[in-house]
């Protein structure tokens, strides 16, 4: 039994869907559970092929009755803006350690961060809640593996109509500054292989860092060539990201967890893992931008 939280979330989606398609997941008659606060969320073709457990898996009765009886689970923690860093990681994490000990899960695969062992980690707000987050997880003596991840191509879905009108997106990071990028579907096919395999043990982070390094600039570069429209960098201070996140009624400490995350990037917090063939991911930028971007784009643009 493998139990998904966030199921219907980028990642969740993908997962799911990866799981019952898989024919080693069929050969054995793994049962996929998931917790979903609302059931209608999810997919017709879906919702009569798993096991549904309603609810917040920040919930400890929910939490406790998704995790009776499963082999595996994989716990990703959706970060709540009118919480502090610490609450919305490890305390809404705390149930379902509690949950994963009494029910002797086995196995966790968690979605996490990069920058463990950098020296930025201690300093680096969000990441840094996500990073006690996996010790307390690990605390708890499962098997966890943490899916170390950088910045997702996905983020830029939140920009569709600033691309498409102002040909501008922004972020608070140098515009040169290359990091580690990820499409979301590949941490979920790493995220799936994990949880079918389940013949490793002890905790640690995987990192899946995509193919190459990229700039914002190096993002432009590639969004004006395949969407055929100019697109630019619009930099953002972190004192203007900091003022903008207040106006969105943020909780403070999360606001300037935000900052902090942006401003430990800018020192290195993504750059202390190497690619290797083990690390990388497949899934190039130009290619998520035909797939995934041009097309939202275009539809952002569809009279309706």
């Amino acid at each position: 039994m493998i139990v998904i939280t966030a199921p219907t979330g980028n990642i969740g989606s993908h997962l799911l869907s990866l799981l019952l398609d898989s024919e080693r997941a069929r050969a054995r008659d793994e049962e996929v559970r998931v917790v979903v606060r609302d059931p209608a969320r999810l997919p017709d073709s879906v919702r009569d092929r798993v096991e549904v457990v309603t609810g917040s898996h920040g919930d400890a009765v929910v939490v406790d009755r998704a995790f009776e009886g499963a082999d595996a689970v994989f716990w990703l923690v959706p970060p709540d803006g009118s919480l502090t860093p610490e609450a919305a990681y490890c305390g809404f994490t705390r149930p379902a350690a509690k949950a994963l000990a009494a029910h002797g899960v086995g196995h966790v695969v968690g979605v996490s961060a990069l920058g463990r062992g950098t020296p930025v980690a201690h300093r680096a707000g969000l990441v840094t809640a996500s990073l006690a987050m996996d010790d307390l997880i690990a605390g708890t003596g499962v098997a966890h593996r943490a899916l170390a991840a950088p910045s997702f191509f996905e983020n830029l879905l939140e920009e569709v109509d600033t691309i498409r009108g102002a040909g501008v997106f922004t972020d608070a990071v140098d515009a040169g500054l290359k990091t580690p990028r990820v499409a979301v579907a590949d941490l979920a096919a790493v995220a799936a292989d994990l949880l079918l395999d389940r013949s490793w043990s002890g905790h640690g982070s995987v990192p899946v860092l995509g193919p190459e390094d990229l700039s914002p600039d190096d993002l432009a570069r590639i969004m004006t060539r395949r969407l055929g429209r100019p697109v630019r960098y619009a930099r953002q201070s972190l004192d203007e990201l900091h003022r903008d996140l207040l106006g969105f009624r943020l909780d403070p400490a999360f606001a300037q967890g935000v900052v902090d995350m942006k401003r430990a990037k800018n020192e290195g917090l993504d750059a202390g893992v190497t690619r290797t063939p083990a690390t990388g991911s497949p899934t190039t930028f130009d290619q998520w931008c035909a797939r995934t971007l041009g097309p939202a784009v275009l539809a952002a643009g569809t009279p309706r």
